[in-house]
């Protein structure tokens, strides 16, 4: 359970915390960045920085070629049907917000549907960027609920359809709980009701490999910093059968065909959805963080972080007074815990002093926090890089401070 990183862990995970090595446990908010990921981002402002598209010269040209190519790229990851089905966004919260702008928007222009009414079905562990963007688009939620355990109730889940049901939005990894949730068999539960599905995938594709003709879900969202490419670019797959169909997100440059002032002509997807400057670095950065982690495969990062969560709950079952929160069979590399009736922020806040990087609080699932009856957690989440050192130094650490707080 060492390091499984080609070329060595990420220089950042030298640093000293308070005199203590850093023990970085927080990589479901983000994940630390290869070298090969930053110099892919030195090298492009250094040699070849140009707005892409419209450029003419040589360096348009080239950063244009290159931002495609990564388009290419990403379907691969996720065997997408065709590379238009990709559109690059700011991240997972943007392409929701996306999905839920312009589909919205059909619901509305449809004779036969009153927004007003429009339902979306969501599931108890929804992360807030998959609860507040269709509650904007004016939908009522009916919500998919979980055990203790944090297993999904798919039996209540067929239960929720209605003629107004307009999309379930489920996601794939719960952030909090860690539950990796049967997305094949959501999605074709709501398919049969003629139903299209988005799957939240933030914490899914750096894991586990994620397949889109598997899932066969409608819209699949991720973002880029915690699968460790850069902050600031984000992937918002969709069947392009049913882009095809959906209006504009934002206007501005590149989205358009032609702009008169009294009326303009969309481009043709993705392009249709990218308005403006885009990240180019980013997405060229993601590019890199692919390459990263297809070197090492996705089942074998899979294995590694299987492997460094039986060993997690194993020595953090040690601890006095330890609580788990989320218990599924059917976990990825994520442990949430309470230690005691000490507060999360308590616990985080020691364990820093003691080099430990954790997250604390509601990790934005207060509907998760509220279904336990708790006001947060604190979450050790695993990556690539994470060993079963980092996992001795998080119990060892619990060890000594679970009497202080007593």
């Amino acid at each position: 359970m060492e390091t499984i990183t080609p070329g060595g862990s990420p220089a950042i995970l030298n640093t000293k915390v308070y005199g203590h090595r850093l023990v970085y446990l927080d990589n479901a908010a983000t994940t630390q960045k290869p070298q090969q990921v930053i110099d892919t981002l030195t090298d492009y402002y250094l040699t070849l920085n140009s707005n892409i598209h419209r450029g003419a010269h040589y360096l348009a040209a080239t950063a244009t070629e290159r931002y495609e190519q990564v388009r290419a790229q990403v379907a691969q990851f996720i065997h997408a049907a065709e590379s238009r089905e990709i559109v690059f966004t700011r991240g997972t919260t943007e392409s929701i917000n996306l999905v839920a702008s312009s589909l919205s928007r059909t619901w509305k222009d449809s004779p036969s549907s009153d927004n007003d009414t429009a339902e979306v079905i969501v599931s108890g562990m929804e992360h807030h960027s998959n609860i507040v963007p269709w509650q904007l688009a004016g939908a009522k939620l009916r919500v998919i609920p979980f055990s203790d355990e944090g297993v999904l109730n798919l039996d209540a889940y067929r239960q929720l359809f209605t003629e107004k049901t307009r999309l379930v939005a489920c996601t794939h990894v719960s952030n909090t709980l860690g539950t990796v949730n049967p997305v094949e068999e959501i999605t074709a539960i709501a398919h049969a009701h003629g139903v299209p599905v988005l799957i939240d995938g933030a914490q899914a594709v750096a894991h586990m490999p994620v397949d889109m003709q598997a899932i066969d879900c409608d819209f699949y969202c991720f973002s880029g910093h915690k699968m460790y490419a850069p902050m600031g670019v984000g992937v918002m797959y969709g069947r392009a059968s049913i882009l095809d169909t959906l209006p504009p997100y934002q206007g501005g440059g590149e989205m358009i065909k032609d702009v008169t002032f009294e009326r303009t002509t969309y481009n043709d997807i993705p392009f249709r959805f990218e308005a403006g400057t885009p990240s180019v670095g980013d997405v060229l950065g993601l590019g890199s963080a692919i390459d990263f982690m297809q070197a090492i495969g996705l089942d074998h990062i899979a294995l590694h972080e299987e492997e460094l969560l039986r060993y997690a709950l194993q020595r953090l079952a040690e601890v006095p007074g330890i609580r788990f929160i989320g218990t599924a069979p059917h976990k990825a590399g994520v442990v949430s815990f309470l230690l005691g009736d000490a507060h999360p922020y308590d616990v985080g806040t020691l364990l820093d002093k003691l080099g430990i990087a954790v997250r604390t609080g509601h990790h934005c699932t207060q509907p998760v926090m509220d279904r336990y009856g708790i006001p947060g957690t604190v979450r050790a989440s695993f990556a690539c890089y994470t060993t079963a050192a980092d996992i001795d130094a998080l119990a060892d650490a619990l060890l000594r401070i679970a009497p202080m707080l007593q």
